[in-house]
């Protein structure tokens, strides 16, 4: 193992033991068995994708809402519009993502009725990675989108102070055994890498993020306390914009400033969602399809690299082989410090860790 990942990492994780430990964990705060596994897998699978600044790192920062009281461990979203294709709910600041989960249920029951199927949501939390519900939708046979509003973290365009959310969104559909999907933040950054960064001791590049005052910043906890740079300069606060606009307002949730992101303990989210379902096959010959996408993928791979290239990905690949490859070593490399967060919250929580997690070192 080189020099510079044993400072930050330790012994090899399996993803099931750490499944498992997420699991115990939120049952243990009164979380049903059923949604632990469900928020635990999406975790451990963000880690197995390679995003693991939407893995397990996250987990104590959840367990921290529940018992402030911000979000409610039992999750009870409510019906408050159905027109047959378009449902909104309220997700009675309930786990993300259950609610997510019930979202893409809904919506894909609806599209394979009506071949469209939308689903608002009002008054959720945050639910991880979004690429995790589209994708269980495209393996229903839907091109799926999913959109959410989150806590202030960039500033509008010409702006230092920040107001405006990272507001990810994610888009997959059917391709083969798996999907073509793509899972962007519109800054430059998803801030949880910043915080990965800091658990890591790292540096992060200065295009990242401001300090409070405005300047470029290398520094992880400068830039947590600071403004993060949109994507593509003016093109992502719009972008970014838009969808507090169709997350927040459309949905009747917060928007801008009344979010509240997981890193607020004690204070309500009050986020919204937009997940969208199209029923492929109410368009269509399904296999149809998958052709027309296999032969846009062939397209791609067989442009000639640029300087420097490697190798050209479609959307999701990337994902995909780090998820094969890390299932074939059957094992996960955390950061020291998630690690310890661990430890830490299994023994708050009654459980003892050391089989998962090992003996502190």
């Amino acid at each position: 193992m080189p020099e510079t990942e044993t400072k930050t990492s330790r012994n090899l994780l399996l993803p099931q033991d750490l499944i498992d430990l997420a699991m115990d964990i939120l049952c243990a705060h009164g979380v049903p068995q059923d949604d632990a596994v469900l928020v635990a897998d999406s975790l451990v699978q963000a880690d197995l994708w390679g995003h693991q600044s939407h893995g397990v790192l996250r987990l104590p920062w959840y367990v921290e809402r529940i018992r402030q009281g911000a979000m409610s461990a039992v999750t009870e979203p409510e019906t408050l519009v159905d027109t047959g294709s378009l449902l909104l709910m309220d997700g009675k600041d309930g786990i993300g993502q259950v609610i997510a989960e019930r979202a893409r249920t809904e919506a894909v029951a609806r599209a394979k009725a009506h071949g469209v199927g939308a689903v608002g949501v009002r008054n959720s939390n945050h639910f991880g990675t979004a690429m995790y519900f589209t994708r269980r939708a495209a393996a229903d046979g839907c091109v799926a989108i999913l959109t959410t509003n989150a806590s202030p973290a960039m500033a509008p365009w010409g702006g230092r102070k920040k107001l405006i959310g990272t507001n990810p969104w994610s888009i997959a559909a059917p391709y083969g055994d798996s999907a073509v999907a793509v899972d962007i933040a519109n800054t430059a950054v998803a801030r949880g890498k910043i915080y990965l960064a800091r658990q890591r001791g790292e540096d992060i590049p200065d295009s990242w993020a401001l300090t409070p005052d405005g300047a470029r910043t290398t520094d992880a906890s400068a830039a947590i306390d600071g403004v993060i740079l949109p994507m593509a300069g003016h093109k992502g606060y719009a972008i970014s914009f838009m969808m507090d606009v169709l997350s927040g307002a459309l949905t009747g949730s917060q928007t801008g400033k009344g979010v509240n992101g997981p890193y607020a303990a004690d204070q309500r989210s009050g986020c919204g969602h937009m997940f969208l379902a199209i029923d492929v096959a109410t368009l269509g010959s399904p296999e149809d399809f998958q052709a027309r996408v296999a032969a846009l993928i062939a397209d791609i791979k067989a442009i000639p690299l640029a300087q420097d290239a490697t190798a050209i990905y479609y959307p999701g690949e990337i994902e995909d082989q780090n998820d094969a490859r890390n299932r074939a070593a059957g094992s996960l490399v955390l950061p020291l410090q998630t690690i310890d967060d661990l430890r830490q919250l299994a023994a708050e929580s009654g459980i003892n860790p050391a089989s998962v997690l090992g003996e502190p070192a």
